[in-house]
């Protein structure tokens, strides 16, 4: 099974797949062969870290439902390993959107000579302003 998570494996029974019929265009094709695949991914039984599961229970995403599970359609392709593969990756993004720690800002100040330069040329500016007012005699 592919690394999910840099770190994590996860093994083959956590993710159920089934091979159903593919939706829209394709002729016959689409009546007769079972080319998408729904992915299953149970986001309570499986071996990611705790705070990995809890990230991806917090995340508003339509593909997680309120039991945990995480389902994915993949029918873009015309054969069921395309499709598998894509929906591996599409499980993978969303691991990663969950995993994916903003940095903390740190609270700067700006320079002494920076502020100069800002009044400077706030000053200069107001100035280029007085000078296009009318002159009073």
């Amino acid at each position: 099974m592919p690394e999910l998570v840099p770190g994590y494996t996860l093994e083959e029974q956590e993710i159920s797949w089934h091979a159903i019929r593919a939706q829209g265009s394709g002729g016959q094709n689409v009546n007769k062969v079972s080319s998408a695949i729904h992915l299953r991914f149970d986001i309570n039984r499986s071996s990611l870290p705790q705070e990995l599961k809890e990230a991806l229970l917090a995340m508003n995403d339509a593909r997680i439902n309120k039991d945990g599970v995480i389902i994915i359609k993949a029918q873009q392709f015309r054969t069921q390993e395309q499709n598998r593969e894509d929906a591996l990756v599409r499980l993978r993004a969303l691991i990663d959107q969950a995993n994916h720690r903003p940095k903390t800002r740190r609270a700067t100040r700006p320079t002494k000579a920076s502020q100069l330069r800002r009044v400077n040329s706030k000053k200069k500016q107001g100035e280029r302003k007085a000078l296009r007012r009318k002159v009073d005699l």
